[in-house]
This record gives C-alpha cells, structure tokens and sequence, in this order.
C-alpha cells in the first residue's frame, strides 16, 4: 500500500474456545481455530451460528467464556493495542469532514506527547493511502458506503495494527464496492496485517485465502482454502455450502483434523480439512516472540494520551461536531426562545408588585422558570450520548478514559445552557414578570437555574448512556418530566402531600430549585405582608418551604449533578466494557 507500513503480523489461536448469550444459549462451541500471519481470513456460515461472538473473541472485544486465546503463542490478556476492531456500525462521526474524523482519532490513540502537527500529518497519511485523498475535506455523511467503511478503517490503521478485525465490512455494498474492499484488505496482508472479517457474501470468501465455516449450532465445520471448502462439502459454489449447513441431513458439529485427500472432497460427518498445522494446546507453552509480545506498547511507542488531553480534545471535537449540525445547534437555541414567548403570553407583568401581589400566579412563574431551566438541561443531554455509543465503545478499547468523554459534554453543553438560563432570567426581569431585586438576588436566581440546568443535564447523559437508541432517548422524555411537575410542590404544596409522595418529592431536583428560588424572590415576604389576602394561607399550606437558606438548596441541587454525572460514568463503563457473554 502506497504510504503505508504495517508491522508484521500476529499469529492469532483459539484453543476450545466456547462462548454464550443471555439466556444460556452457547452461541460458540469448542472453536479450535489458528489465523496465520499476512493472511485474509474470512468466518461465514448462518445468521445466528456465532460469526460475530467469534470475531469479538478473537479480537479481544468479548472475553471466551470457556477456552484461551494466544497471540503469537502467549495468553492474551485484555485488548491489544497492535489490534484494530471495525464493528457493523460505523464508528465515525458522520457530521466531520474525513480528514478531521481521523485527526480526532489519532489526537485520542497516538501515545501521549505526540504533537497535533503530528497527528495530522498521520491522519492525512492514512487518508491517503486508502485513496481518500480526493474526499478528504468531504463531509462523511455525504460518501457511499463503501468510502464510509474506508475511513473506519482509516480510523484502525492509524496505530499500524498487527491484526484487523471487521464485521460484515461489505453489508450493504453493491458487489463492485464490495469486491474494492477485499482488495483492499488483501493488499492490507500483504504488507503485513493479519485480517478476519465476518460475511454472507460468496464474493467475499473467494478473495480470502481461508475460511472458517460455522455451523448452526455454533461449532466450527470447517477452516482451510476456499476450494477445498467446496470440495469438502461437495458443492460447486460457496453459497451451495449455506445449503448443505441448513440440510437436516448434514451433521454439522464437525471438529477440524488432518487434511483431506488432494483432490477428493472429505465425506460429509467426518472432520474437516485445514491449510497448515493443527491447532492444539500444546501452543499454550509456545513463548511469545520477544518483539511482538501480547503485552507490548502501541504501534508507535508510549503510552495513551492523559485525562487532560483527551478531555481538550474530546471538548474541541463535541464542539466541532455541534457546529456543522445546522438543525441540530438550531433546534437547541430556538427551543428556549419558543418557550420564553410562551412564558411571556401566559403570565401578566406585575404578579409580584409588593402592593397588590397575586400569589398563585408568582408560585406558577417561578415553578415554570426552575422547569424550563430542567426541560432544557434534560433536552440537551438526552441525545448527546447514545448517538455515538458504537464509536465510544470502540475508543474506549483504545484507552478512552469516560471521565473525560463524559466531562466534554459538560464542557460544550453547560455554557449553551448557561446562557439560555441568563436570557431567560432577563427577558422576563426585563418585561416585569419577575420582582424588581438587588443584583445578590438576582444572581442568586441565576445561580439556581444554572445549577438546575446542571443537574437536568446529568439526568438527559445518565439516560442517553442506558438506552439502546435515540427513539428510546426521545421517549424517556416524559418519564423523567412529569414528576418533575407533579412532586416539585408548586401544584400540590410538599406539606399537603400524601406520605408517599412526600418522601417521592426529595428526590426530585426540581423540588429545591423550586424551592431556592421562591426564598431569593421573597416569596415569604410578598405573600405573608404583600396586600393580597390570599397570601398568607396560601403560604402556612407550603410550610417552611421557602425558608430554607439558599446554600442548603444549592449544596442539594449540586449533590444531584455530581451524582447523575457519576452514575453516567458507572453506566458507560458496565455498557463499554469487553462483553463476557
């Protein structure tokens, strides 16, 4: 490959390994299976026979529940960094032009210390190579899907892997993409990676110099040449062996053992050919070549940039991202300004004149403000998470630490909302629906809205992180809204309520922003002496609800974002971790 050198490549064995799903069902059954250096290797056979499991497994992505996995003969332990992994999902921001994609990427996994001039020198190399070159400043949503496909690939060799990994690269290619592809990953072997890739398509399996046949229940029927795959089978064409696998008539639990005959195809029931030795235990006492150990440093040297360094490089990409969306940045702007005028139309100016006060509609202004500044924070991180969890979890095998991925959220989304929080206050302090305050209380209103902000933001990340998919997010929306509404006090004062709902009303943020705000706007004084009458019941039914110094509520609403934020992390870390079933 022009401008690119690969290391030489790893010998990867899997000696009996075997691997389950939820539920018990074993996915992957006693798989003996070596995958030679240099080599295009492809795993084909059913939907449901393991392909996938298998991949994972032999990628170090899911640990085998059952066998061991050697690398150059030596027990593999973790992730290798000398590995890259391409999911089916693609594993690239769609929004970032292609060379940026890959700089990001090479800022996040080239060792620490390496300067962003270096980087993207890297990056612009790799884009190169893969004759990216002429689409390098192309927005990535807008190539075909086989160029999509290239920069997450792109995006794997910037480490110079020893090994490649892909699961189904050609699902969805038509035949003439699909088939540039394997010869890209054969030239890829040829300067040295080692490739498997899971595919249903018989194109593919003809370009690779082996295959590996799982059958249905999960057992390994065959792994040699491409030809003697057919003549083991007794078929003329690789997708007649999807057939014989289906046939009833077939015992497919095969194990693999010496080859065959030249020439003859082996009787269907006995075992299968291979290309080379056999695999068996006796690697396990193999050692590991002194220069490519399993436990080796980076492709190139040191170890994965710090905590800092990838927050400021996650917080400039979260920014670059947020940018080019148009809709996206629009939407999250526009918002605030379409509910301000709907707070403006329902509520008349003056509700909190001392002289002739109305106290239900001040109670309904500052619930409505402490809700807006709740519905905003939730809105803006409902998505900004589970949008990008395919190329999380493939960043966190890198060494993405999600303390900082989590905090660059914060680090872009917080002052967004800061700022809608500030005209917020303004507009309505300046149109007279809230009382005329010095600048302390003031600020003190801000201050809780922020924070209120805050803590919704944590809760949208904390959801974003657990869902599986965004119409999953958008439909979290009203769960977490509406008792925000119900047990905050403003519609049924927290005193009045049932015991039940009483206890329920403490863990609701809104409830102390609510509450924080009513005691910097003197709630208690405007409705205990203000000149209406409906003041002071309406005030002995809330209690001591505003007389809570300011601080207390503060140090209540900030527990809640730095637990939501912690929670975000803990889920992110469980959700990213390498899969044991």
């Amino acid at each position: 490959m022009q401008g690119e050198k690969t290391r030489s490549g790893v010998r990867i064995e899997a000696i009996v390994v075997g691997q389950t799903v939820h539920g018990g069902r074993q996915t992957v059954v006693d798989v003996s299976l070596a995958v030679e250096p240099g080599e295009v290797v492809a795993i084909i056979g059913g939907s449901g026979a393991g392909k996938t499991t298998l991949l994972e497994v032999l990628a170090g992505v899911r640990a085998p529940a059952s066998g061991r996995v050697l690398v150059d003969g030596a027990e593999r332990v973790g992730v290798l960094d000398q590995v890259g992994y391409v999911p089916q999902d693609d594993i690239i921001h769609r929004e970032l032009p292609v060379v940026r994609t890959v700089e990001y990427a090479a800022r996040l996994r080239l060792p620490a210390g390496t300067p962003d001039a270096v980087a993207r020198r890297r990056a612009e190399e790799v884009v190169a190579s893969l004759n990216l070159g002429d689409r390098a400043e192309q927005r990535v949503g807008l190539l075909s899907g086989g160029e999509r496909k290239r920069v997450s690939i792109a995006v794997e060799l910037l480490t110079r892997p020893r090994a490649l990994f892909l699961d189904e690269p050609t699902s969805g290619l038509d035949p003439a993409t699909g088939a540039g592809l394997l010869r890209l990953l054969r030239q890829l072997a040829d300067d040295g990676t080692t490739v498997v890739l899971t595919t249903h398509s018989p194109a593919d399996v003809e370009l690779c110099d082996r295959v590996a046949v799982l059958a249905p229940d999960g057992r390994l029927a065959f792994a040699g040449r491409p030809e003697d795959a057919l003549r083991h089978f007794g078929v003329e064409h690789v997708w007649q062996i999807y057939e014989r696998l289906a046939d009833d008539r077939v015992e497919p639990a095969l194990t693999v053992g010496e080859p065959a005959p030249t020439g003859e195809p082996a009787p269907t029931g006995e075992p299968a050919p291979t290309v080379g030795e056999p695999v068996s235990p006796d690697h396990a006492t193999r050692p590991a070549p002194p220069e490519h150990g399993p436990s080796g440093d980076r492709a190139s040297g040191g170890s994965a940039p710090g905590a800092v360094r990838q927050w400021w490089v996650l917080t400039a990409r979260t920014f670059d991202i947020l940018r080019r969306n148009k809709l996206t940045l629009a939407i999250l702007l526009g918002s605030p300004v379409i509910i301000l005028a709907m707070f403006v139309m329902l509520f008349r100016a003056d509700a909190f004149a001392f002289a002739a006060p109305d106290p239900s509609t001040t109670a309904m202004i500052l619930f409505w403000i402490a809700f807006g500044g709740f519905f905003f924070g939730v809105t803006y991180g409902l998505l900004a998470v589970v949008s990008e969890l395919p190329i999380l979890r493939r960043e966190r095998l890198s060494g993405l630490r999600l303390g900082p991925y989590v905090l660059a959220k914060v680090t872009v989304l917080l002052p967004l909302l800061a700022a809608v929080d500030a005209a917020l206050l303004g507009v309505l302090r300046l149109l007279r629906r809230l009382p005329a305050l010095p600048a302390a209380d003031l600020g003190a209103l801000y201050l809780t809205l922020v924070l209120t902000s805050a803590a919704a933001l944590g809760l949208g990340l904390l959801c974003s992180a657990a869902v599986t998919d965004p119409s999953q997010a958008t439909l979290m929306l009203p769960v977490v809204c509406f008792p925000q509404v119900l047990f905050v006090g403003a519609i049924l004062p927290v005193p009045v309520m049932a015991d039940v709902g009483r206890w329920f009303s403490y863990g609701m943020s809104n409830r102390w922003a609510f509450e924080a705000l009513g005691h910097s706007a003197g709630i208690e004084r405007l409705w205990r002496d203000g000149g209406s009458p409906l003041g002071p019941p309406l005030l002995a039914s809330y209690g001591d609800s505003f007389a809570r110094p300011v601080w207390q509520n503060w140090t209540i609403l900030a527990g809640f974002v730095a637990f939501f934020f912690a929670a975000t992390v803990l889920v992110l870390a469980r959700r990213c971790a390498p899969r044991r079933r």
